[in-house]
């Protein structure tokens, strides 16, 4: 039986990635973005994204290990570096697209920027305005990370948030999308201290 298996953000956090993984044996691994980056362990991560041949959507920290790889400050393997580098913005399958950030509630290609960090539409940067998620009104199930703030995002048939906080000692949280299951396995530790 096929199960497709969309993984939040990893954050390196590769022991509770390598649970979810053992635990559920997915056919297909799609990663949410921010896959390296204030986490324990890159290597492992790498392994773990080779080993089950995951794909991933680019992310906001993907971006930022790539810069600061080009300044000598490599936060995953070379390799990774260069996996990093080739993601595409989205991934789309039947009835489903993934994207880091959020999408452009119009329907129009995502830019970078949206597909990386949006979260509030149109303007990011004001508490006022609506969630991107909120004026969606595509067809399609948007599976999304990016959001450690405000945890499981379920707003199934439409959106799916799943953005838990891992790296700060929450949850990883995956969807397996032919039984429309969320699963979440805990942090073994708090690897970064959250952000206020």
């Amino acid at each position: 039986m096929s199960r497709t298996l969309f993984v939040g953000d990893v954050h390196s956090c590769s022991h509770e990635l390598g649970v979810m993984l053992d635990s559920v044996q997915p056919t297909r691994v799609i990663l949410l973005g921010d896959v390296f980056n204030k986490g324990p362990d890159p290597d492992g991560t790498w392994e773990l994204v080779k080993r089950w041949n995951a794909e991933s959507v680019l992310g906001n920290h993907d971006i930022a290990v790539i810069e600061r790889a080009r300044k000598g400050d490599v936060r995953a393997p070379e390799e990774a570096i260069a996996w990093l580098a080739s993601l595409p913005l989205t991934i789309m399958g039947p009835g489903w697209v993934a994207v880091h950030g959020g999408l452009n509630p119009s329907g129009a290609e995502p830019t970078r920027k949206e597909a990386t960090t949006i979260r509030r539409w149109p303007d990011d940067t004001d508490p006022n305005h609506p969630f991107w998620w909120e004026l969606y009104q595509g067809e399609r199930l948007v599976l999304y990370g990016h959001d450690a703030m405000r945890g499981l995002q379920d707003h199934r048939p439409r959106t799916l948030g799943l953005d838990t906080g891992c790296v700060y000692g929450n949850q990883l949280s995956g969807y397996i999308l032919e039984t429309n299951s969320v699963i979440q396995i805990p942090a073994a530790a708090v690897y970064q201290p959250t952000r206020s």
